[in-house]
C-alpha cells in the first residue's frame, strides 16, 4: 500500500539519538551512528519525531510500505526494546553538544597541572566532533589515542595545552577516521596537526589516517607523531 512513513537522510544525520526518545513505537535505532526504520509496520507515519532532529534528518514521504500494525509495536516493545520515555534534554545528546571551553593561556605548564584539564572543547571523541565545528578555525590540533591519557600522566599539560584534542582509538572504533580529518581539514584552516599515538602496532592506523588526510586535503601543514610508550616514555616518530 502507498501510505505515509518516515525516511531519514543518511548524510545528515549526526546520531545524536534524539529521535529515538521521540518514537512512541519504538520504530528508530541507532545503527553503526545512525538512526534507522527497524520496519515499515513499526510506523505510524505521524512524523512525532521529526520535531526532535536537531539536523533535519527525518522526513515524512509517502510510498510503498507494509501498513501500521499497532499489535507488532506492542510485541517489539515488550521484546524488550521499549521506547525511551524520558524527555531529552533541551541541548540535545550530551555527548554531541558543541561547546567550547575557555582556557587561561596564561597558565605555565606547571601551575597546569594543578590547574587540572586543558580540554579546550567538547566532545573530544573524534566521532562524534562535528567537522564544521567553529573551534576548528586556526587552531593547533591534537589528534591522540585514548590509551596515552593513561599511560602518560602529563599529557595535559605537555600536550593538549592550546590545542583541539581529538581522541579514538583505531582498533576499537569502526570509522573512517582519514576521510573526517580530510573533511575537517578541507573546511578550517587547520594551523598543525600533533599525533600522539602508543607504541602498540594498531595504534600506528591513527598516525596513518592523518596522513592520508593530509595527501587528500591537499593541506600539508606542519605534522609530527609522538609516540607514547606503555611504561609512558616518549619519542619521536
Amino acid at each position: 500500500m502507498i501510505r505515509k512513513i518516515v525516511k531519514i537522510d543518511e548524510e545528515k544525520c549526526d546520531g545524536c539519538g534524539l529521535c529515538i526518545g521521540a518514537c512512541h513505537e519504538a520504530a528508530l535505532q541507532l545503527v553503526n551512528g545512525k538512526a534507522k526504520l527497524l520496519s515499515d509496520n513499526l510506523c505510524d507515519g505521524l512524523g512525532a519525531c521529526l520535531p526532535d532532529c536537531p539536523r533535519d534528518a527525518i522526513a515524512i514521504i509517502e510510498r510503498e510500505a507494509e501498513a501500521f500494525d499497532e499489535a507488532a509495536v506492542q510485541a517489539h516493545i515488550e521484546s524488550g526494546k521499549p521506547p525511551v520515555s524520558a524527555p531529552p534534554l533541551a541541548c540535545g545528546c550530551p555527548g554531541n553538544t558543541v561547546k567550547e571551553i575557555k582556557k587561561d593561556t596564561a597558565v605555565s605548564p606547571k601551575e597546569a597541572v594543578v590547574a587540572g584539564s586543558e580540554l579546550r572543547q567538547w566532545p573530544c571523541q573524534l566521532q562524534l566532533v562535528p567537522v564544521n565545528a567553529p573551534f576548528f578555525d586556526q587552531a593547533h590540533v591534537l589528534v591522540a589515542a585514548d590509551c596515552a591519557a593513561y599511560a602518560h600522566a602529563n599529557l595535559h599539560a605537555g600536550f593538549m595545552r592550546n590545542k583541539i584534542t581529538l581522541i579514538g582509538c583505531p582498533k576499537l572504533d569502526k570509522a573512517d577516521y582519514a576521510a573526517k580529518l580530510t573533511e575537517i581539514l578541507k573546511l578550517h584552516e587547520i594551523k598543525s596537526l600533533t599525533v600522539i599515538r602508543m607504541e602498540v602496532p594498531c595504534c600506528s592506523g591513527l598516525a596513518n589516517a592523518v596522513k592520508e588526510a593530509l595527501v587528500a586535503s591537499g593541506k600539508m601543514i606542519p605534522w609530527r607523531v609522538v609516540i607514547i610508550g606503555t611504561d609512558g616514555t616518549i619519542r619521536e616518530d
